[in-house]
Parts: C-alpha cells; sequence; structure tokens
C-alpha cells in the first residue's frame, strides 16, 4: 500500500479512532492489499464529538447507547432516566473513547 495514501487516510480520520492505536492502525494499513483500500474508505465511521453531543442531550434516553449497538444499556436508561442521571453523567466522560474503540473494532474486522 502507498505511505502517502494510508498517511493522508490516518490524518483524515485521526477524531475517530484511540490514539495509543493510530501506530498499529497505520502499519495494518499499510499491509493492505492495494484493492481492499476502497473497502476501509468506504466503512461508516461514528464521529465521537458528535456522540457526545446526543448523549448530553439525550443520555437519559438511551440514545447514546442505541447509537453505539449497546441495547441492553440503552433500554436500561431509557427507562430508569440513565440510572436517575447517574449512568447519563458518567456516559458524558467514557462515549468518547466508546466510539472510537467501536470505530477501531470496525476497521480492524476488515483488515
Amino acid at each position: 500500500m502507498d505511505a502517502q495514501k494510508v498517511d493522508m487516510y490516518m490524518m483524515s480520520n485521526q477524531k475517530y479512532f484511540p490514539m495509543e492505536q493510530a501506530i498499529f492502525l497505520r502499519e495494518k494499513l499499510l499491509a493492505l492489499d492495494e484493492d481492499r483500500f476502497p473497502l476501509v474508505s468506504a466503512i461508516d465511521l461514528k464521529d465521537p464529538t458528535t456522540l457526545l453531543i446526543i448523549s448530553i442531550f439525550l443520555g437519559s434516553l438511551g440514545v447514546d447507547r442505541f447509537m453505539v449497538g449497546d441495547t441492553g444499556m440503552g433500554i436500561l436508561k431509557l427507562l430508569t432516566g440513565g440510572l436517575c442521571g447517574i449512568l447519563t453523567i458518567i456516559d458524558w466522560f467514557t462515549i468518547q473513547k466508546k466510539v472510537k474503540d467501536l470505530n477501531f473494532q470496525k476497521i480492524m474486522t476488515l483488515l
């Protein structure tokens, strides 16, 4: 794989992945076959900042958990009002890391 193309992809999508996994991801992309790179570019990545905003405004309804695929916790937050607001506040601080890890797992399943 062309290093310039990989670097451009990493620079434009760095906010979607955990920083501690960036070097590992870059190495995997460099080892990737040229024909599979369009598949990697087509992956729908969730924006951590957007999910944080959703968590702030709709977190007590569990919308943020539904969007990251955590249906069970989404239902719990919906039925309990975010465990009386406690789980909602915890999610304000942890949702961005969860989204970045989810994006990383999505791309690793393709690589």
